[in-house]
């Protein structure tokens, strides 16, 4: 019921000249109606022009359910290999025997993404990567709405001289945090998981003093 008010608020200032900006009908969804598609990547390394993803994890979140039947992972077949960052996400060059080429692995993911919202932590790198794949294999780049969880967690915390904030929030620190299980850290599909049950925390902890819409977590 909520929303529809919302809706129709934004609506009205719109009419009368309240507001500079065009109504994106995206935003005046609901959260919980609203189809996110929370991810990670696995990447040979942290170089946007000379790394590769290895595999994209993705599951949908909606109606505040995250949807493990509905979830994508895909290993992604690549020449190039780093055997120094194997040993965190434990992706070996030749563990799978078959794997799809990068640009079959992008394609089933774009169908998987529709229009939907991404979420993911420190969103920039993943989608960076995602973009430049795409751009390598003449595809054209994202252009879904993005959220982080490193950027929302901030504005959970209290804002006290006597607390100590740090920059950068890791996806650990969100765990802790939360005490979400990382037994599946460093997996695309785990870390995935990871960052959506920390999203519904963030959006808990935001909705505590009052309501929150879809519009407000993109301010």
């Amino acid at each position: 019921m909520a929303h529809i008010f919302d809706k129709t608020k934004q609506f009205i200032a719109a009419l009368f000249g309240k507001t500079k900006e065009p109504i994106d009908e995206q935003l005046l969804q609901s959260i919980e109606s609203t189809r996110f598609v929370v991810l990670d990547t696995e990447t040979t390394g942290f170089d946007y022009t000379n790394d590769r993803i290895l595999c994209i994890g993705a599951l949908t979140l909606q109606n505040s359910v995250i949807s493990v039947g509905d979830s994508f992972e895909v290993f992604i077949e690549q020449e190039h290999y780093n055997q120094t960052t194997a040993q965190i996400h434990g992706i070996l060059k030749d563990c799978i025997a078959t794997r799809p080429t990068e640009l079959e692995a992008l394609q089933q993911f774009l169908e998987y993404l529709g229009d939907s919202i991404i979420i993911a932590h420190h969103t920039i790198f993943d989608v960076t990567m995602i973009n430049k794949a795409l751009e390598r294999n003449g595809l054209p780049l994202l252009k879904n709405k993005t959220l982080d969880t490193a950027i929302l967690y901030k504005r959970t915390l209290l804002s006290s001289y006597l607390l100590e904030r740090k920059d950068n929030y890791s996806l650990d620190d969100l765990a802790d945090k939360f005490d979400i299980s990382k037994k599946d850290r460093h997996i695309a599909m785990g870390d995935a998981y990871i960052t959506a049950i920390a999203f519904l925390k963030i959006l808990n902890k935001l909705s505590e003093k009052k309501e929150i819409t879809l519009v407000q977590l993109f301010k």
